[in-house]
């Protein structure tokens, strides 16, 4: 029997918009108070990008929590990995 992709096994992941754009090239928040990030995650609700849990301020994950919008994806180029915070699933 094949194994099932880990995006199919995720509603959150398989019903997001994957073709989502940013609302910002930068982290939303960040951008108005002038911190830096480390990297950027793209909310695939709401296109809100925000700063990862290795930058100071986890714009990302607030996001989620305030939000409660459950998939994300990098918004770092090159890269296509998928996160889904309610179902803690990583999709490559």
């Amino acid at each position: 029997m094949p194994k099932k992709d880990q995006q199919d096994q995720c509603e959150h992941i398989s019903q997001a918009d994957l073709e989502k754009s940013g609302n910002t090239e930068g982290c939303e928040e960040c951008e108005k108070t002038g911190s830096d990030w480390v990297h950027l995650r793209l909310c695939l609700t709401c296109g809100h990008v925000g700063c990862c849990d290795a930058s100071r301020n986890k714009h990302g994950t607030k996001h989620f929590k305030n939000t409660m919008h459950p998939a994300i994806r990098s918004f770092e180029p090159g890269e296509s990995w998928k996160w889904c915070f309610v179902d803690e699933i990583f999709v490559e």
